[in-house]
C-alpha cells in the first residue's frame, strides 16, 4: 500500500475564494450603503481579480492551493531530488529515456497525457515495470486548461486517472499543463486525490536544443529536495534532430551522482 503523502496545506485555495467572495459582497454592501464609494469598492474588486489571475499565472505560487516546489523535509534528508518528465509518453523518445534512468539506476515521475498514454497503453505499463510512477499531467493538454471551470477541470483529471488506471497506475500527483491553473483546481485536486506540483527548477527543453544551457538550469545550485523538470514528449530536436532530452539526462544523473544526490520518483520522496 503506498504510503500516506506528506501533508501539504490545502486551505489557501478555499480561503481565496471565500476571501473573494466576501469582498465582493462588501463591495455591492459598501456601494449601498455609500453609493459615493463605488471607485473604492470597483477598485477592491479589480485588485482582487488581478491577484487570483496573478496567482495562476505563477506556476510554483500557493496562493490558489497547496503546490510541491520542493520535496518534503523528510526526503531531503535523505539527499534525494525527483526527476519529473512531462508530456509524454512519446514511443520514439520514452523508451530511451527509461534505458538513460536504467543505466543509471535512477527513477523518474512521468507526468503523462492522458490521450496520449491511452494511444500507446504498452509504454505506460514498462513505465511501471521499471519503478517508475505514472503522474497526472490532464486528459488532453489543452493550451487553455487554465480557462476552464470546475466540470471542464474535472473531466480533465478524471478522464486522465482512467487512462493511468487502465494501465495499472495509480497517480497521486498533477501538474497543469504550462503550470497555470485558476481557483477553481485546487477543490478538483482534492476531489481526486490529486497533490499539485510545479518544479524547483525546469529546463525549457521544449522551446531550446541548447544541451549545455538546459543543463546548466537545472543544474544551477541543485540541492536535495529539488523537483527537476524535462520533457519526454514535445522536447526540442538538436540539430541532427536528436530529442535534446537525450542529451541532457546523462549528465544530470551524472552530476547527481557527484553531488551524492538520489533521482527519485515523487511517491517515494512522499513515503
Amino acid at each position: 500500500m503506498a504510503a500516506p503523502l506528506t501533508p501539504a496545506p490545502r486551505a489557501r485555495a478555499g480561503t481565496a475564494l471565500r476571501a473573494s467572495a466576501w469582498l465582493h459582497a462588501a463591495a455591492v454592501g459598501g456601494v449601498l450603503a455609500w453609493p459615493q464609494g463605488w471607485p473604492f469598492a470597483a477598485g477592491a474588486v479589480v485588485a482582487n481579480h488581478l491577484a487570483l489571475v496573478a496567482g495562476g499565472l505563477w506556476p510554483r505560487s500557493r496562493w490558489l492551493g497547496g503546490n510541491w516546489t520542493t520535496l518534503p523535509p523528510e526526503s531531503r534528508a535523505r539527499g534525494e531530488v525527483a526527476l519529473t518528465l512531462d508530456d509524454g509518453p512519446d514511443p520514439a523518445v520514452t523508451p530511451q529515456v527509461l534505458d538513460v534512468l536504467d543505466r543509471f539506476g535512477a527513477r523518474a515521475s512521468f507526468f503523462v497525457v492522458g490521450e496520449r498514454l491511452a494511444a500507446a497503453p504498452a509504454l505506460g505499463r514498462e513505465i511501471l515495470a521499471r519503478g517508475h510512477s505514472l503522474e497526472n499531467h490532464s486528459q488532453h493538454h489543452r493550451h487553455h486548461f487554465s480557462l476552464l471551470g470546475p466540470a471542464g477541470l474535472r473531466r480533465e483529471l478524471e478522464s486522465a486517472q482512467q487512462a493511468i488506471a487502465a494501465v495499472g497506475g495509480r497517480a497521486r500527483f498533477f501538474r497543469a499543463p504550462a503550470g497555470l491553473r485558476n481557483p477553481f483546481l485546487d477543490v478538483q485536486l482534492q476531489r481526486a486525490g490529486l497533490q499539485l506540483v510545479s518544479w524547483t527548477r525546469r529546463g525549457f527543453d521544449t522551446v531550446s536544443a541548447d544541451g549545455d544551457r538546459i543543463h546548466a538550469r537545472l543544474t544551477r545550485h541543485l540541492a536535495a529536495g529539488d523537483i527537476l523538470l524535462l520533457h519526454d514528449g514535445h522536447a526540442a530536436r538538436a540539430p541532427d534532430g536528436r530529442p535534446v532530452v537525450l542529451d541532457v539526462l546523462p549528465r544530470l544523473l551524472a552530476e547527481l551522482e557527484r553531488a551524492g544526490l538520489r533521482s527519485v520518483s515523487l511517491p517515494m520522496a512522499a513515503a
